[in-house]
């Protein structure tokens, strides 16, 4: 039981963290506070790809490799169509990454309807994000790890980025190389985080939200601490889904909407998008 907890509670650390980052490195890619892997159907690309998985009796490696080449396409759509200059305006990337996500949860509803009912309630329960049946947390830490100290390398060129292209470029900074890092990173980072725990929504938005308001935008100060204290938000919610408060126990991914959906109409009126 104690070794149970411990991996649970690691893995809370892991996905949070890695989520965080995920988020912070969307929002520098696509120059917006609202770009998240959740929002812009990153995850439920991914999240598609580990039904398949599923469906297909594969799991481990499998689930990861699928997770991250869907990961990889959605992101690519949403960078491309929505994204891709600077010149374009918000509400076409939002709309991109609103498709995005439609589409998938269409993906995911098929799947589930060619499912026998047996099991169709484990996956809803995973999709839902769940931390108590991922795997061994231990690879997801490694790669939290290597992934923050990539970024921490990065963290002068992000800071630059923000800016613009343009004057990066003018700077010194090698903007598609550091774009593609980036870009792979946080594809990568929101494969593994489903894998883990299954889709997980709004920590890459909320968590660099809250951190940039006490720390500020440097990234070399923003990236460490978004992963921290995603890993702890994400942590602390795990541990209030599973209180004795209700018959049955909530999936973390519920309470991470219930907190980050408010947020985010928060934050999307505090942009004018559109206005």
């Amino acid at each position: 039981m104690g070794n149970a907890l411990l991996a649970e509670l690691l893995t809370g650390f892991a996905v949070g963290g890695m989520l965080a980052m995920a988020g912070v490195l969307m929002q520098v890619l696509l120059r917006t506070p609202l770009a998240e892997p959740y929002v812009l159907g990153v995850s439920g690309g991914a999240a598609s790809a580990g039904l398949v998985c599923m469906l297909l009796g594969l799991g481990g490696w499998w689930i990861s490799g699928f997770a991250l080449v869907t990961s990889l396409f959605s992101l690519a759509v949403v960078f491309l169509v929505g994204g891709g200059d600077a010149r374009v305006p918000r509400e076409r990337l939002l709309l991109t990454g609103v498709v995005m996500a439609a589409g998938w949860s269409t993906v995911i509803s098929f799947l589930l309807a060619l499912e026998s009912s047996a099991s169709v309630h484990d996956m809803l329960y995973w999709l839902m994000g769940d931390l108590n049946r991922s795997i061994s947390p231990w690879w997801g830490l490694i790669a939290l790890g290597l992934a923050l100290v990539a970024g921490w390398v990065m963290a002068p060129a992000l800071d630059l980025l923000v800016r613009g292209d343009e004057q990066a470029a003018v700077l010194g900074v090698e903007v598609h190389r550091v774009r593609l890092v980036c870009y792979v990173l946080a594809a990568v980072l929101t494969a593994l985080a489903v894998t883990l725990a299954g889709p997980i929504g709004f920590v890459g938005l909320v968590v660099p939200h809250l951190v940039r308001l006490r720390v500020g935008a440097r990234h070399r100060i923003l990236l460490p601490f978004s992963v921290l204290v995603g890993g702890i938000y994400l942590t602390g919610l795990n541990v209030i889904a599973g209180l004795p408060l209700l018959p049955a126990s909530i999936p973390v991914g519920i309470l991470s909407a219930i907190v980050g959906i408010p947020v985010f109409l928060y934050m999307l009126q505090r942009t004018r998008i559109g206005g």
